[in-house]
């Protein structure tokens, strides 16, 4: 088989920072708030209009949870230059979903295009003690409209849940939402990777398993001539995990998708971002770091192959040290001008990019 990996990837610039300068009426507390004063990280991004439209978590100075996140957008017509709109594009309000979101706020963007037009916002609304993975939607990445838990009305919907990455595909030189058969297909998951599907982008299924189920083979010989029967034991349906921690290695400690998959002419692509504890002069921290893996296209629940060791690792100053030390966190990819541009937070405090030949 070919090296069905996306890249290589190059140096790494960092391409945003956090601004205090940037404010706005939060509708929550009626004040005015420098939103993105703290950290800025872990964008998403899609081409639009011939620009980069970047989807970025910012976070403030003040509140209980080391401040309040919301999602802000920047675009560029370059991949590196950004123009940061004023206000944030989605963050809390009183009202539905206030409960979810406050006082943490909108973390974590992932966006894709939908076939049909449009685009959906997959973000965790954390309510500073549970995170859940909730869907918005928008015809111009600025005006979004909230649909709430994407795993509402099944066993899921009130369960810890985050990062949620569409399946896509290259259609007219952009990443537009796949569908594989009659279904779309989105992994998520934090710790373990897992995998769901859905009809329309808004409403998703776990995919599930039986986690006890197994089967034996007895001898019946009570026929002639003597036959082999299947005996089956049940077990206990649950969400299907399709990526896990691997002692030992980059992602020894937990796995969490990145961006959004593509698919290719290999399988299905995902860019995933594993976390390990290291120890250095008798002192233990967790790193992030981003790899690859390769999914069956014909049952994307079916990982084919995996890196063992990341391909970016933080490089410059601006990815080791910041709010959270020793993290390179995957979460934007974009087919831009015959390259692949990758979008991450670098120590929860800023965001940097590598870009890659794109020859697929």
């Amino acid at each position: 088989m070919n090296d069905w990996r996306l890249g290589p990837f190059g140096h790494q610039v960092t391409v945003l920072r956090e601004d205090p300068s940037l404010t706005f009426e939060c509708p929550v507390t009626q004040s005015t708030v420098a939103w993105a004063a703290k950290d800025v990280f872990n964008p998403s991004v899609v081409v639009r209009n011939g620009l980069i439209h970047l989807l970025f978590r910012a976070e403030d100075a003040v509140g209980p949870i080391r401040g309040t996140s919301r999602i802000g957008l920047a675009t560029s017509e370059d991949g590196l230059t950004f123009e940061v709109e004023p206000e944030p594009v989605l963050f809390p309000t009183p009202g539905r979903w206030q409960p979810w979101e406050w006082p943490g706020g909108c973390e974590d963007p992932r966006v894709v295009e939908a076939p049909d037009g449009g685009y959906v916002c997959y973000y965790t609304a954390f309510d500073g003690k549970s995170a859940c993975l909730c869907a918005a939607s928008s015809d111009d990445l600025r005006t979004w409209e909230r649909h709430g838990p994407v795993f509402a009305g099944t066993d899921h919907a009130g369960r810890w849940s985050k990062s949620g990455a569409v399946v896509t595909e290259v259609r007219d030189g952009r990443l537009v939402a796949a569908r594989i058969g009659d279904r779309y297909w989105m992994y998520w998951g934090e710790g373990l990777c897992f995998a769901a599907i859905s009809e329309d982008l808004i409403h998703w299924r776990p995919l599930r398993f039986d986690a006890g189920w197994d089967r034996y083979i007895v001898l019946d010989d009570s026929f002639t001539p003597p036959r082999l029967d299947i005996q089956r034991i049940q077990g206990q349906r649950v969400a299907r995990p399709v990526l896990h921690p691997r002692p030992g290695r980059f992602d020894g400690l937990l796995v969490e998708p990145g961006p959004s998959p593509v698919l290719t002419e290999d399988g299905i692509v995902m860019i995933y971002n594993g976390a390990q504890v290291v120890s250095s002069e008798g002192d233990a921290s967790t790193r992030y770091a981003p790899g690859q893996a390769l999914f069956d296209p014909m049952e994307p629940g079916s990982c084919l192959e995996r890196d063992r060791a990341p391909f970016l690792y933080p490089e410059q100053l601006d990815g080791r040290q910041g709010q959270v030390e020793q993290v390179c966190f995957a979460e934007g990819l974009a087919l831009f001008g015959g390259a692949w541009w990758l979008y991450y937070g670098m120590a929860d405090s800023r965001i940097g990019c590598v870009t890659a030949p794109a020859y697929r």
